[in-house]
């Protein structure tokens, strides 16, 4: 009925991944002509630089330096720091690795902030940095700006931040005002360099300075707003002392730096990948492949059981409309799928298994993964699914809403032979949901 949509699904999603190839992306984006390199539409001369520094963080920190070196070979070198949450992949000569902590900053964090800041206490006017970020960042460099604040302390303070149910926006806010290497601290840290950041974004349009915290970016939010964050979810008496105190004098906090900064005059910024970037190769291939395509990214941040109706609804619709042809629905961002088991899985399949019922006996499949390689606690990407996984299950003895409860979503899907294992990818773009329909 539907394998060969599965096939298919599985083939755009392949495509999308070579596509977004990171080394290939910077020769391309970038395009280095003698000594020159263009950046956001600027050109820029590297020969008149004495030396050459990148500071690479996230989880895409290895591809991005890695294509860096490429670019620049053989005519001139970079050196400089990279922060990663795994050694998977080998640096360029020159460079030196750290391992820290995601999605809880640990000692490796302190240590890469710390690293971070003595490095760009080096440079000068004739230096040229490169801030080469990538999801995961916000975890990965730390450094308080109060040494009275510990590592237990701003572990603690992460802890309450990303369960009290509050925005990405309103955790960044106080995280900024506490930090001396996010929400634009390492410019001022450079200040006096020429300095060029570079993004591969999980965060949508509009938001860049949510990336790693905006490091080297002018912070939006203000003092204020890190209060406001702290009040209006009921945190103050449960913050670690050393930060407790700041916010009971908040007049004690710095302001982070903001638009108009010294520290800016001398900085480029420009997204290497981001959301175009995802959803053009992947709409290119199912048109390919013969299918109406439409992109959609309504449901970032939604409940996964909404985003799958939502989801499968426009596919539906789509269909009725060229009936002639078949369909294809291409969507992105993250789904919230809450955690209410000790099964091995994430928002990928739990995804695709919750809409395994919906499409038994359909002509429709399903494809959920993440473009880093990892979801959740699992070792695959993500999982596929057709109108035959249905069936299949329940004659392997597979319940798919008891795998739900148990939050048991790769079990159900390798049992089946359908989660999708990729090993990390070295990316990090946004999750990528593929929908077909004959």
């Amino acid at each position: 009925m539907g394998r060969d949509l599965k096939q298919i699904a599985l083939r755009i999603f392949r495509e999308t991944l070579a596509a977004i190839d990171i080394p290939a992306t910077m020769r391309r984006k970038l395009a280095r002509a003698g000594s020159c390199i263009r950046v956001n539409g600027a050109m820029l001369d590297l020969a008149p630089f004495e030396r050459i520094c990148a500071i690479a963080v996230g989880k895409a920190s290895v591809a991005m330096v890695s294509g860096l070196a490429e670019l620049l070979s053989p005519d001139f070198r970079a050196e400089g720091i990279v922060v990663t949450p795994s050694r998977s992949m080998e640096a360029p000569s020159g460079f030196r690795v750290m391992v820290a902590g995601h999605p809880v900053p640990d000692e490796g964090s302190f240590a890469a902030g710390r690293a971070i800041l003595d490095l760009l206490a080096t440079v000068n006017e004739r230096t040229l940095v490169f801030f080469l970020l990538s999801g995961g960042g916000s975890a990965l460099i730390e450094q308080p700006l109060d040494r009275a604040a510990g590592l237990e302390d701003m572990q603690a303070l992460n802890r309450l931040l990303v369960t009290c149910g509050g925005s990405i926006d309103e955790i960044n806010a106080v995280r900024k005002h506490l930090s001396a290497v996010k929400g634009g601290r390492l410019a001022v840290a450079a200040s006096g360099a020429m300095k060029i950041t570079l993004g591969i974004t999980d965060v949508p349009e509009g938001r860049e300075s949510a990336l790693a915290s905006g490091p080297t970016l002018p912070d939006p939010t203000t003092v204020t707003d890190a209060c406001g964050v702290i009040g209006r979810y009921g945190l103050l008496a449960k913050l670690p002392a050393p930060i407790r105190a700041r916010f009971e004098r908040p007049e004690t906090i710095p302001e982070t730096p903001k638009a108009g900064n010294p520290a800016f005059r001398r900085a480029l910024f420009q997204i290497l990948l981001g959301r175009d970037d995802l959803f053009h190769p992947a709409h290119r291939a199912a048109e390919a492949a013969g299918f109406v395509t439409v992109c959609d990214n309504t449901t970032d941040d939604w409940p996964v059981e909404r985003a799958a109706e939502f989801l499968l609804a426009l596919l539906a619709e789509l269909k009725r409309a060229n009936p002639a042809r078949p369909a294809a629905v291409i969507a992105d961002g993250e789904v919230s799928s809450p955690v209410t088991g000790n099964g091995v899985g994430g928002r990928n399949s739990a995804f695709v298994l919750h809409c395994v019922e919906k499409i038994a006996g359909q002509r429709v499949a399903v494809l959920s993964a993440g473009t880093d390689g990892i979801d959740g606690s699992s070792p695959a990407a993500g999982a596929v699914a057709d109108g035959e996984t249905s069936p299949r299950a329940h004659s392997m003895g597979l319940d798919s809403d008891d795998y739900s409860r148990r939050s048991d979503s790769y079990t159900f899907f390798q049992e089946l032979g359908d989660a999708i294992e990729t090993g990390p990818t070295g990316n990090n773009l946004r999750d990528l949901r593929i929908f077909l329909a004959r």
